[in-house]
């Protein structure tokens, strides 16, 4: 029989999921390989920290509500306690992508794109490394 995946293990694959088709269509952008709407990009670096921070919520078995508003996913995770790297904060910017993004062109700006995955880079990292000290 297989291991059995927490909520947390899931969230934080499907994370993980999100970050690596985001970074993939970031790069045929740049490269002149695809053509689409950036805000497909920022809709899954969106949902890649949502289901980041729903993670570790889980993982410290702390409840969430149905939400995706980063700002009060962060405030959740602070209010309980919980470090989170560096410049996290900046990630809250990517909240208006989670619905309006997926049905209304709301940015043409690609240039924030490279800090966003550089930060989640970094937190993607930071909350493997301590699952992995807790395994």
């Amino acid at each position: 029989m297989g291991k059995f995946l927490k909520p947390c293990d899931i969230l934080f694959a499907k994370a993980w999921d999100d970050f690596i088709a985001a970074k993939y269509l970031h790069d045929g952008f740049n490269k002149g390989k695809i053509e689409l709407n950036i805000e497909i990009i920022l809709f899954h670096l969106q949902q890649c920290v949502e289901k980041i921070f729903k993670s570790i919520l889980d993982y410290n078995n702390i409840k969430f509500p149905h939400t995706h508003d980063i700002d009060i996913l962060i405030d959740l995770l602070k209010n309980s306690k919980i470090q989170l790297p560096e410049n996290v904060e900046k990630l809250s910017d990517l909240t208006e992508f989670a619905v309006e993004g997926r049905y209304a062109i709301i940015c043409d700006d690609i240039d924030r794109i490279d800090e966003y995955i550089a930060i989640i880079d970094n937190l993607l990292k930071d909350v493997k490394r301590k699952y992995n000290e807790d395994i």
